[in-house]
């Protein structure tokens, strides 16, 4: 029996890239991109009209980055399976693209065939992480298993610790973090290092989890 046809989209602001994907896609039997978009508003609206069986995001686009992408199409409930397919490796991504809902999450510099075999893994209904970001997925997966919401330790928090902390959750370094509180770096890693002994934790990752697992937002 023929496998059934995976419907594509490729999302990515370069179109060399773009075009590279499709041909090495399409020369999968039972792989057919049906659209390719420039940047996150177009992906979405794509996403949105067409309902393919995948989207492949890049993070880094005009308009719409991929993970505000990612957000809207969760949002609005488009049944579309994404894989986000990036440069970045960074753990903070990679921990905000799971927490939203991604199915995949893949580096550009993997092989062809492990991107078909992701995509085709993904098509099942199955979660496909790339080996070399695996380690922090485990990493994850453990500390979802221990969820903590002792209010106790975000009462325990200054003001301004609460505030370090949502930008922690959003992927700010220290130096984007000063900036942004316009305060100094060395107040920063002050206030980090008081936020991770009152959490009882141990770095930024740890931290955005229990950020996003606390629903900890701006005030």
């Amino acid at each position: 029996m023929k496998d059934k046809t995976i419907s594509v989209i490729i999302a990515d602001d370069h179109q060399l890239i773009r075009e590279g994907i499709k041909q090495i896609l399409e020369l999968e039997g039972n792989i057919n991109v049906v659209g390719q978009a420039c940047n996150g508003e177009e992906a979405f609206n794509m996403a949105k009209e067409l309902e393919p069986d995948i989207i492949l995001l890049d993070i880094n686009m005009p308009k719409l980055n991929g993970i505000e992408t990612l957000k809207k199409i969760k949002d609005m409930g488009i049944k579309t399976k994404v894989v986000i397919l990036t440069i970045h490796e960074d753990k903070e991504y990679i921990l905000k693209t799971l927490k939203l809902g991604a199915d995949a999450y893949m580096l550009k510099d993997l092989s062809s065939d492990n991107l078909i075999r992701g995509i085709q893994e993904v098509a099942k209904g199955k979660k496909y992480i790339q080996s070399s970001v695996a380690d922090l997925v485990k990493e994850f997966s453990s500390y979802e298993e221990y969820p903590d919401t002792n209010i106790n330790k975000i009462n325990s928090l200054t003001k301004r610790e609460y505030e370090v902390l949502i930008l922690i959750a959003e992927g700010l370094n220290n130096k984007d973090i000063a900036e942004n509180l316009y305060i100094s770096e060395k107040t920063v890693k002050n206030h980090v290092s008081n936020i991770f002994k009152k959490l009882d934790i141990n770095d930024r990752v740890q931290a955005a989890i229990f950020a996003y697992k606390n629903n900890i937002k701006k005030l």
